[in-house]
């Protein structure tokens, strides 16, 4: 898709992308800062002004504490202030206070150092600035766990449906039916996970233990790097195993060849399917100017329509690979539930943090890197998707804010952590002129960061 067509592609459905991208965002915004909010008021410090958006005030209203609550013009943020700070980010404070019938600087009372963020122990402000990002996490958890027990966890065999021919997986020695059971090591339950495994794997050897039949099976493959482009442009790279997964059917109308041989017509090629049934054979198709072949081995049980086509069924014209269902969603008890949840949960942080590893060290390209452009898109297309694919996007989305907030860079709430790490060591605050100094690095560095994601946006929409 180019640039015009995705432009047209969200502009048609404006309200379906920008809705859920602001909706989404507003709501990890709003978890995000009521953890500030609610650890500060626990910790008895006075919270001026709590903000979902930048910029001018659309509306609001103050509550019984002093507090007034807001929603700004600018929707990409929201920040809690702090009684005694300089501004939303806690980056300066004041001792001082305007008198209110002379409008004069006045030094603080007692009373009102009492509620003031900046007087507060270390250990306090601390927690009030690490509540945040751990509430993302929480958020994430409780809105995973919710799903796995309620609606159930969407999970497809980790079973190879089919194989790339002359791939990875093809030169290694999987076949179709292989059903793979451990990846160095770690358990695999889904092909889900394998995907997550080729995502950040790239071109790094890998170890399978393989279930073929009642067999267990070592298998080393070292997949291929490759870059896939979405529907929308944006680019990123995976290694490419070459196993073809369950859910995958091909339209037998679009089969050039099998077993090497061309067929003109749909129906020869019914014929020829219908008489390979539970053996093993290649079907070909042209992807562009290239063709692809797939080693497969189809059931006659799950492709019944093809022995014995139905003239008004659609699915006798489709070749269905698996060999058992493809894909199921799996309910689990409250507390396993959390307990997968959690696991999820540590499995987006680690790869994004290996994944953000490769684009330091050059092994993944920081184009990569996406902005407010790439996130509405696949707000939108999660939307689209249903209600289930847009609550796991939100879990996956609050992780990355927590995990992102939790970086040691001034400005953000790790930042903040790292000064009141050195303050608990040294017995008192780093200076101000430092602090000054790192606050305004942090604020570059970020907008820096900001921009640059957003230039790769547009870039990758219009080259």
């Amino acid at each position: 898709m180019n640039f015009f067509e995705t432009l047209h592609a969200i502009s048609a459905n404006a309200w379906v992308y920008g809705g859920t991208f602001v909706l989404v965002l507003s709501i990890l915004v709003f978890v995000h800062e009521w953890g500030h909010y609610i650890v500060a008021r626990l910790c008895n410090v006075r919270v001026e002004a709590f903000s979902i958006g930048f910029g001018k005030e659309l509306f609001g209203y103050n509550d019984r504490n002093g507090t007034r609550w807001k929603v700004a013009l600018i929707p990409l943020g929201g920040y809690v202030k702090l009684y005694g700070d300089v501004d939303p980010a806690s980056a300066h404070h004041d001792d001082t206070v305007k008198d209110k019938d002379t409008g004069a600087a006045r030094p603080m009372t007692a009373e009102e150092r009492s509620v003031a963020f900046f007087a507060k122990p270390v250990w306090q402000r601390a927690l009030v600035v690490f509540a945040g990002p751990a509430i993302n996490y929480i958020f994430a958890i409780i809105l995973l766990t919710f799903l796995y027990s309620l609606s159930g966890k969407p999970v497809t065999p980790p079973v190879a449906a089919g194989v790339i021919v002359e791939s990875s997986a093809a030169v290694a020695g999987f076949l179709p039916h292989d059903e793979v059971v451990e990846i160095d090591g770690k358990a695999i339950a889904s092909f889900e996970e394998i995907r997550q495994e080729m995502m950040i794997t790239l071109d790094t050897p890998k170890h399978f233990v393989v279930r073929r039949g009642d067999e267990l099976l070592e298998i080393d493959a070292t997949p291929k790097k490759v870059e896939d482009e979405d529907r929308f442009g944006f680019k990123h790279s995976r290694g490419l195993l070459g196993l073809i997964s369950p859910r995958h059917a091909i339209q037998i109308d679009t089969i050039d060849e099998i077993n090497g041989q061309p067929y003109a017509d749909t129906e020869s090629r019914r014929r020829a399917l219908a008489g390979l049934m539970g053996q093993r054979f290649t079907v070909s198709m042209k992807d562009g100017d290239e063709m692809e072949s797939l080693v497969v081995e189809p059931q006659a049980a799950f492709n019944s329509l093809i022995v014995s086509p139905e003239a008004d069924n659609p699915e006798s014209s489709v070749l269905f690979l698996a060999g058992k269902p493809a894909s199921a969603f799996v309910k689990y008890d409250p507390f396993p539930a959390f307990l997968r949840a959690v696991e999820q949960s540590w499995v987006v942080t680690t790869g994004t943090l290996e994944a953000l590893g490769q684009m330091v060290m050059g092994t993944r390209s920081a184009s990569e890197l996406g902005g407010v452009i790439r996130i509405g898109a696949l707000a939108g297309d999660m939307a689209q998707q249903g209600i289930v694919a847009l609550i796991i996007f939100t879990a996956l989305l609050s992780i990355n804010l927590g995990l992102i907030n939790m970086f040691p860079i001034p400005m953000l709430d790790g930042g903040h952590l790292v000064f009141y790490a050195v303050e608990s060591v040294l017995g008192k605050p780093i200076p101000d002129h430092v602090q000054e100094y790192a606050f305004r690095f942090g604020l570059v560095f970020l907008v820096f960061v900001m921009v640059f994601a957003n230039i790769n946006d547009i870039v990758q929409l219009v080259l």
